[in-house]
Parts: structure tokens; sequence; C-alpha cells
């Protein structure tokens, strides 16, 4: 399908300039409009409980956390040794064990990710460097480096009687930016909640997906994908450590949004993944399709263009600093002009398939989902687009007629029909949030539900943000302060924090949780009416709102005029 081209060309790889500064802000997941970042590597405004030390025995070596608000707390856990110098475009390997006892309390090193020619900056004064500051946004992140392979772990107990639901988290960033070690993704809140919290970092960008296979032959046969075998290597590491956490290696649900739910679909078409979890969640990521091989080969050759290295002479990258692959890996993006080519790629071993294309992977049938996207996703990539905000009648149909084509009067027609006062600027930013993350969310649940396997629960966001005075309506992102009962620390920029949003985290959380422990979203604590799986004739969507309500095949028309541009 056209969408996740649509979906991550247009919306998350490949913006202008003037929107590449905002992304940058939002690390393309949105988690600049909510997230805090850490400053340094040490734990943010915690008060660490002296005793009891939890003191955990990994498979290669101990690790001694600490006690947040009665959480269990490991941070910057090493799963995987460095994927610098050697081992770079390789695939994971495995840490030297230890004997000694090594402090988990500080966040480990993000992946390389910022451009080393232009570090960027937002001004506070700005809509979105406001958002930011809210959320404890111009915190220093932490520090970038190859050596990236950790994670972190919230539990609400270590020992081993009671075998809790473990919810792996994938964060967004397309393929190219972010961390798990963002202010929102703490899970302190969530394991107070009964779950067990783990958060990944693994290889980006240049370093995470550059295809060098059909260039330099076995060696780098998945260098394309290096960054999901990141992300499977830490999944095994998860079986087989996660139960000392007090886990339960059993039940293992992946969730991400953004990027992050793109990879969680790349998981659930790969073979190599396949027992390593149970259950899958995407939130406004529906990664339907990867990378070609010639694309991805071009991207590469470009690459090495910049580098001035030959297929000869490949062994030289190994000793290049990583800022100059990075200054190379983002002059050769921009000479790509949005045609991509960093990102998963087929590959017969990794991804033998598109995720979602033409059908629902098989390897992966019997693993429940749950996926959606939020009403208006469009707003958090338009902020600086100033007409956007203003537009008439003229401007809406020239926007529209950019997705729709000849069906532009006839989604306006619809959205005049069911919400007769909603502005023209309104219109588009529904109508385009649809077209991209909507429709490719409604593909993947019918194609899901098809292989009558495993179900599928789709959902909608339409709680609005009073954020900007509520100017952004219910973008990209706006689920994940709610999903990680958040709202008032790390995503108070994007919910602004408050008693209603505490009542969206109540429900949303608690319907995660119960999907990572059945398979089933719906649980009494989350107040939710009966959320049944998707089907082909009623089409139950979770709307979660106010007053969250199930719909049936909410806006048929526009489903309708979607799937057959699909």
């Amino acid at each position: 399908m056209k969408q996740n081209k649509k979906l991550f060309s247009n919306l998350i790889l490949q913006q202008p300039i003037s929107r590449r500064s905002i992304l940058s802000a939002m690390a393309f997941g949105a988690a600049g409009l909510s997230v805090g970042l850490t400053p340094g590597c040490q734990p943010v405004e915690e008060k660490k409980v002296p005793l009891p030390e939890p003191l955990v025995k990994t498979q290669y070596g101990p690790v001694r956390g600490y006690i947040n608000k009665g959480i269990y707390t490991f941070r910057g856990v090493r799963y995987g040794a460095s994927t610098g110098g050697e081992n770079r475009f390789k695939p994971p390997k495995a840490p030297s064990p230890w004997t000694e006892i090594r402090d988990a309390s500080s966040y480990g090193y993000r992946a390389p990710q910022t451009n080393p020619a232009a570090p960027f900056s937002m001004a506070p004064d700005t809509e979105i460097g406001k958002i930011l500051l809210a959320s404890d946004g111009f915190r220093v992140p932490t520090p970038e480096s190859e050596d990236c392979l950790f994670l972190n772990i919230w539990s609400p107990a270590i020992d081993q009687k009671e075998k809790r639901p473990v919810m792996v988290w994938l964060h967004g960033g397309g393929f190219s930016m972010g961390s798990s070690s963002d202010l929102l993704y703490d899970g302190t809140n969530l394991a107070t909640r009964g779950a067990v919290m783990v958060g990944v970092n693994h290889r980006l960008n240049v370093f995470g997906y550059t295809h060098l296979g059909d260039i330099a032959g076995e060696e780098y046969a998945n260098s394309g994908n290096a960054g999901q075998l990141d992300i499977i290597f830490a999944l095994k590491w998860i079986q087989a450590n996660i139960d000392k956490f007090g886990g339960d290696p059993d039940r293992v649900m992946i969730f991400g949004e953004s990027g992050g739910g793109a990879k969680v679909c790349m998981l659930l078409a790969s073979p190599a993944a396949k027992g390593l979890f149970h259950s899958a969640v995407i939130e406004s990521g529906p990664g339907i399709k990867v990378e070609e091989r010639e694309p991805a080969t071009k991207a590469a050759e470009a690459l090495l263009a910049e580098l001035t290295i030959t297929k000869e002479n490949l062994a030289e990258i190994h000793k290049l600093p990583t800022e100059k692959i990075l200054s190379a890996y983002f002059a050769a993006t921009a000479k790509l002009s949005g045609q991509g080519g960093f990102g998963p790629v087929i590959d017969p071993v990794i991804l033998p398939d598109h995720p979602f294309y033409p059908k629902a992977p098989l390897v992966s049938a019997n693993v429940p989902i749950m996926v959606g996207w939020n009403k208006t996703e469009s707003t958090a990539f338009s902020l600086g687009q100033d007409e956007l905000w203003a537009l008439d009648e003229e401007g809406l149909r020239k926007r529209v007629e950019m997705i729709a084509g000849a069906d532009t009067e006839n989604l306006i027609v619809l959205y005049r029909k069911n919400y007769p006062n909603m502005s023209p600027s309104s219109i588009y930013f529904h109508i385009a949030s649809y077209s991209g993350m909507g429709s490719g969310s409604v593909t993947i649940a019918e194609r899901k539900m098809a292989l009558g396997k495993a179900p599928a629960y789709l959902y909608r966001l339409d709680w609005e943000t009073p954020v900007l005075g509520g100017k952004l309506i219910s973008p990209h992102g706006l689920e994940m302060p709610f999903v990680f009962d958040n709202v008032d620390e790390g995503g108070i920029g994007l919910s602004g924090g408050g008693a209603e949003a505490q009542k969206m985290a109540d429900i949303m959380s608690e319907a995660w949780i119960a999907f990572a422990a059945t398979g089933d979203p719906n649980t009494p604590k989350s107040g939710l009416p009966l959320w049944d799986p998707y089907d082909s004739q009623k089409r139950p969507t979770m709307i979660f709102d106010k007053e969250s309500r199930v719909e049936f095949d909410p806006l048929k028309e526009q489903r309708v005029i979607f799937e057959k541009k699909g």
C-alpha cells in the first residue's frame, strides 16, 4: 500500500527545513511535545531509598538499581556490546561478562543521531518551545555513543513469587532519532499499576539501517536491519532475564508509537523475532511496507560516496569517527531529497516480506494486536506552517486535492455534514491525519482480522488537549502521556495535566496493561465499555474521549475512499 510511504516520507522522514526543526524537537515521535530529557545520565529529581538495595544477577553479571516511589528501578542495563569499530554495521554481540556489581541507577547512552554540522536548538518563545519548556524538555539529553545497547527496567517487585506482564517499549523517532531514556517513558507509574516496563535503546539511522548487503556481500548481509536485530537481541535478553526482575517471559508485549509502532510492525513480520513476544500494540505508526533493496542500496552508495569509500576498501569504514559517518549520512540524505533508503529493508532472513502488504504476516498470526491513531495527528507536524492554520475554502480544497484527488468534494461534504461548525483548517487536519495513520491503522486491523488466528483491536483517540488553547486538537503522540500514566510529569506539555488528563491515563494505561497480561484490553479497571475485536461486519472502534465509547465503522465513507486509493 501507499500509506506507509506517505506516512513516513511526507509526515516523518523527509520534511522541508521548517518542519525538520520542529520534528527534531519532537524526536519524530511527538516526544518533543511531551518529553522531558534527563540531564547527563543521572536519574531526574528522584529520591533514592538506600535500603534494601535491589540487586539482580543477569546472565552477563550483577546489576544494582534503586527504589523510587516503591518501584524497583534499573537504568542503563547493558544487553549488548558496543556497536562501534569492528562491530559497526554487524549483528549485535553479547557483552563481555562481569563479576563486579555494576551500578544501574543512570541511563546509558542514546544512539548517535545529532547532525555534527547543525546541532539542534529551539527558542523557548516559539510554540513548540513553550510546550517543551512545560515538559522540562530543555534538559540536556543523555550523551550519544555507538555503545548504546542498554535497557531501562521498572518493576513492582524483583522476587519471583508473582510473574507480572512485561511491556517492552520501542521509542518513536522514525528510524533515525529518539531514545527510551526520555522522561515521558519513565515506567514508574505503569509498574505501580502492576506491570514490568522495559525501554529499549538500539542503533538508529546510518548505524542501524544502512543496507550494504548488495554492495559488500555476506559479511554485511543484515546491516540494513541492524537496528531491528538489536531489538530482537534485547527481546532475547528479556526472555532470559526478566523473571529475575519480577516479569513473566511468557507474557511479553511490545508496543511503540510513530516510528516505534513501525518497528513493532517489522517485528511482527520477522521470523527471527518469532516467540519472543506475545502481544503487540501499534500506536500511530502503521508500518505496512519497508524499503525495497534497490533504493536502500542507492542510499548506501550515496553514503559511501560522501565518505570516499568503495567496495574494495570498505573495511576503512570501521576506523572512521562516529561524527564523520553521521555527517556523511546527513549530507547523503539531503541529496537523496526524500527518496528514503535508511530504514528496515526486505531481507530473506530478517524481513522476507513487507509487514502488512499484501496481507498480514503469517509468522505472527497467533499474536493479538492493538492498533490505532489520534484524530488530528497532522497538527503536530504543522506547527510553524502558519498557512495551514488559516485556510479558507479555496485553500482547503487545494490541500485536500493533494491527498484525495477526485474524492475531495465528497470528503469535504462528509465533514460538513457530520461537523457543521468545523473550520476549514480543522477539516484539513482531520482528513490529512486519516489519510496516513488512520487509514493505515484500519488496513492493519483488517488484514490481521482476515487471517482469522488472533484478534485485532482498533482505536481512535479523540480527546482534545488544552495545550496552546486547544489548537492541536488530538495531535500525534497525545496518547503517550495516557498510556504511560505520566500526564503531570514528562507528558504535561502535551496533555496539559490535571484531572481530565489523569482520567484518560487511568483508562488507557489499564487497558494497555490488560492487553499485556491477557491479549485482551477489556478489564474492569479501565471502566471502558465492552471492546470487541475488529471484524468485517461491525468494524468496532474504541473512541477514547472524555466519555469513551465504541463506534461501528466511524466515518465509513472516508474509510471506503482511502481503502479504494490504497
